[in-house]
């Protein structure tokens, strides 16, 4: 393993990793048919990796009221364009083209929510996002009324604002380590997968 993907040490050998962490590199490695350089970097402290990817799963992974998997990606999107995190906005830009369906979304979201030809559910939802994320964060009656308005329950509101705080965290340890985004993420959802 090189650590030109982390300014920080990463494993000699995914087989120096204890057998949890190396399970969970296998798995993504052969889903993704590719290791994640996220994966590497957090590997260098094992009980962090572990808590991350838990938390990461526990958000990401559990079914919403109304949120779906495009949705909670295009907050990762938007919130980590206005972060700077490059490597967010490539590897999770990769999986709002996949869940969505659509090869333009990512992109639009990522350079101005405000201006792409989304909803205006998803407008309220990435606004929110950008609140939680950028400012304060407060829930205030006006922002519940606004929300609940576009059809979001008191569970989505919570998943918007954990979604967007969690990859703030992300967003921070990545440029922090100066882990780039796998080539790989570049095309995904852009060219068909090879079978």
């Amino acid at each position: 393993m090189t650590n030109a993907i982390s300014r920080f040490p990463v494993p000699e050998s995914i087989h120096d990793l204890p057998e949890d962490i190396r399970d969970a590199i296998l798995a993504v490695q052969e889903k993704a048919g590719f290791v994640p350089n996220v994966f590497l970097m957090l590997a260098h402290r094992p009980a962090e990796f572990r808590a991350f990817f838990a938390y990461h799963d526990a958000l990401m992974e559990r079914e919403s009221d109304t949120l779906t998997k495009a949705e909670k990606e295009m907050i990762v999107v938007a919130t980590s364009a206005r972060n700077r995190c490059l490597y967010c906005v490539v590897a999770h830009g990769a999986l709002v083209r996949i869940y969505s369906k659509d090869p333009l979304l990512a992109d639009q979201v990522a350079i101005n929510h405000r201006t792409a030809p989304i909803s205006e559910r998803h407008r309220t939802m990435l606004d929110f996002a950008m609140h939680c994320s950028l400012e304060v964060g407060e829930l205030t009656e006006e922002w519940e009324v606004r929300l609940k308005a576009a059809g979001f329950t008191h569970d989505d509101i919570w998943d918007i604002g954990a979604v967007a705080a969690f990859f703030g965290l992300s967003n921070r340890l990545v440029t922090l380590t100066g882990t780039p985004p796998n080539e790989e993420f570049y095309l995904m959802g852009r060219v068909p997968r090879e079978k």
